[in-house]
């Protein structure tokens, strides 16, 4: 297996070109070429908040050291493992960007669009919003939602309530969520625990209950009205995926897509439910975020039995088929985390899945450009 060098960054040359108009609808490239250099349909940003696309995320490849990246935008800087940018207010607007990936002859192999949106650092000010973060172990480890209470908490910003049961010891103040270590979208919908102990990991979920005939089921009108009195959120953030893909076979494309088939469905059942139970509550939905670039990291945590190469192949397609399935829906939305989070230096050199602090950071602004983008848009309807 290739195990990644992340010096290859400074032998990769990468060109910034600024200034070229791009009027083509700007659409999800979900197969670009070979490499399969896949962007969402929108990117987002906030002045005074550094946002990037780390190069290694956006295509398929066990050597991105073979290949140089081009970056056009009329904004941010090229170096040699990413395109960034640290916006100012100036920049508000939108930015037209495209990567164009090719070999060591220049020849181009892919080419992919999307549409960077910088809004206001006051979108949504003076106004009060609910938020419901849910995941698994990435939530549960509570920083990247402790980022986004720091940031929200930022001038600027609106009052802000974390709905939630989960308060871990290393929770921020105000800071709540619905993320438990390696719970799946099934697990939301279908765990139920007769006799808890008090701890996370003997538990229901806490959006089932007993129902008339003692048998659990899905009540999420009940969890509202009991766990978060009676509050509705006004968005939800879902980081799942992870575990439920995690095990799926990277060398069989059938059985693979059939693993992530399975989730969706899940998904549909679970974002159902929550329409129904809070109808004016828009759900993110976060792609799921790539893996650490190195080789030991997974060594570290599955002693050979997982590999990087293969959560690559499975996480690479599973952000295809969640940017497909997730299109144009009413009140969904996509979150794209995972363009923002640096392979190299967000994870610890022992750990394959889960960020350091620093990769966490990275995954709340995320989502806190994508919640501000939302405010922004409601305030402009």
């Amino acid at each position: 297996m290739h195990r990644f060098d992340p010096r290859w960054y400074r032998r990769c040359p990468v060109i910034l070109l600024a200034g070229v108009l791009w009027t083509a609808t700007c659409l999800a490239e979900t197969s670009s070429g070979p490499l399969q250099l896949t962007l969402p349909p929108a990117v987002y940003a906030v002045p005074g908040v550094e946002m990037n696309v780390y190069f290694d995320n956006v295509v398929l490849t066990e050597t991105p050291e073979a290949y140089r990246f081009q970056v056009t935008c009329d904004l941010g800087t090229s170096e040699e493992k990413r395109w960034t940018l640290l916006p100012t207010a100036a920049d508000v607007g939108e930015h037209p960007l495209t990567i164009a990936v090719s070999d060591s002859s220049g020849k181009e192999l892919g080419r992919a669009a999307t549409v960077l949106r910088i809004v206001p650092a006051d979108a949504g000010a003076g106004k009060s919003i609910r938020l419901l973060i849910v995941g698994d172990s990435l939530t549960h480890a509570t920083v990247y939602a402790n980022e986004m209470a720091r940031l929200l908490s930022l001038p600027g910003n609106p009052k802000w309530t974390m709905l939630g049961t989960h308060r871990p010891p290393q929770a921020a103040d105000g800071v709540a969520h619905e993320g438990y270590g390696g719970w799946t979208w099934n697990r939301f919908l279908t765990h139920y625990e007769p006799n808890p102990d008090g701890t996370y990991r003997k538990r229901s979920s806490p959006f089932v209950y007993p129902g008339d005939d003692e048998k659990p089921v899905l009540d999420l009108k009940r969890y509202f009205d009991e766990a978060c009195g009676g509050e509705r959120p006004d968005y939800v953030t879902i980081l799942l995926g992870i575990n439920d893909c995690f095990g799926a076979n990277p060398e069989d494309p059938a059985k693979r897509d059939a693993t992530i088939d399975s989730m969706l469905a899940n998904a549909d059942t679970l974002l159902a439910a929550f329409r129904e139970a809070a109808p004016d509550a828009e759900l993110g939905i976060c792609l799921t975020p790539p893996p650490n670039s190195r080789e030991e990291g997974f060594q570290a945590n599955y002693q050979g039995k997982y590999h990087r190469w293969g959560w690559k192949r499975i996480q690479h397609r599973l952000v295809q088929r969640e940017l497909s399935h997730f299109a144009d829906r009413q009140s969904v939305f996509i979150v794209p985390i995972e363009l923002n989070l640096d392979p190299v230096d967000g994870y610890p050199t022992n750990n394959g899945v889960h960020p350091n602090a620093s990769g966490y950071q990275q995954i709340g602004a995320s989502i806190y450009a994508w919640l501000k983008m939302r405010l922004q848009t409601r305030s402009e309807q």
